[in-house]
């Protein structure tokens, strides 16, 4: 009998001491596993970081080289617009207004160049072109010869910089895009303010040529990556009645 509970008490301890070390067994598992999942997931961020870093470096190189490259001409093109505005005024003679914003988007030009420049190396947010900007722009194509109307409606606000800027590229390209193929046409820039969103419109009344594909064009694809980074929507084509539109709608409250 004495032999009997000795046996079964040993037993019980044989298995509280297997469960004991099946538990312990477990937890180091458990342990490893997150040490191994940790280990992995530090790997997959240096990678993440090591991709950022060349993505930057690669930016900072084609900024430089497009400095680099574009700089001297848009001096050149500056210098000599100084120089024509000069002599006409020894002369005596009325400046040609295309004359002067020649001077003055050279000028801009070259100012937007170095502060891109300035950002991606300190990649840091800088003095870069925004709404605030916008009326010099709209003056600078009607003294290019541009009819253009700005109109702006809703509780005008201070936007995120990513969408402040978004918007007045929109503007600069679809007013570039007018010049370029409906020169002589009116124009009409609209902003207007919601509490969620801001709606920018741009629209001529002349015929654009190749509408039916005006979408293809690099502006306008630039225009689209901007507008679906920040999450909002663009619509351009011909209107119904003549003309082209470019409408972009954009999230002011962005994680972007």
């Amino acid at each position: 009998m004495r032999n009997g509970r000795g046996l079964r008490r040993l037993y019980g301890a044989g298995w509280l001491i297997s469960a004991g070390v099946m538990i312990v067994v477990a937890r180091m598992w458990q342990l490893h596993l997150r040490e191994v999942e940790q280990r992995a997931e530090e790997a997959e961020r240096t990678k993440d970081e090591a991709a950022r870093r060349r993505a930057v470096e690669e930016r900072l190189r084609i900024a430089r080289e497009l400095h680099d490259s574009l700089t001297h001409s848009i001096s050149v093109i500056q210098v000599q617009a100084g120089v024509e505005v000069h002599l006409a005024g020894k002369r005596g003679e009325e400046v040609p207004p295309a004359l002067l914003a020649i001077q003055e988007a050279s000028a801009d030009a070259g100012r937007e160049l170095r502060a891109t420049l300035s950002v991606l190396r300190s990649n840091e947010e800088g003095d870069t072109s925004g709404l605030g900007q916008l009326e010099s722009l709209v003056g600078r194509a009607r003294t290019a010869g541009q009819q253009v109307t700005l109109t702006v409606t809703g509780a005008r606000r201070r936007l995120a910089g990513e969408v402040d800027q978004a918007a007045y590229r929109i503007v600069q390209e679809a007013l570039t895009n007018v010049s370029r193929h409906a020169a002589g046409s009116r124009a009409t820039v609209q902003l207007h303010y919601r509490p969620d969103e801001l709606i920018v419109q741009v629209e001529n009344d002349g015929d654009v040529p190749g509408a039916a594909s005006a979408g293809q064009g690099l502006g306008l694809i630039g225009m689209r990556e901007r507008v679906t980074e920040l999450g909002g929507r663009l619509e351009t084509g011909p209107r119904g009645d003549g003309g082209f539109r470019v409408r972009a709608e954009l999230p002011t409250r962005t994680t972007a």
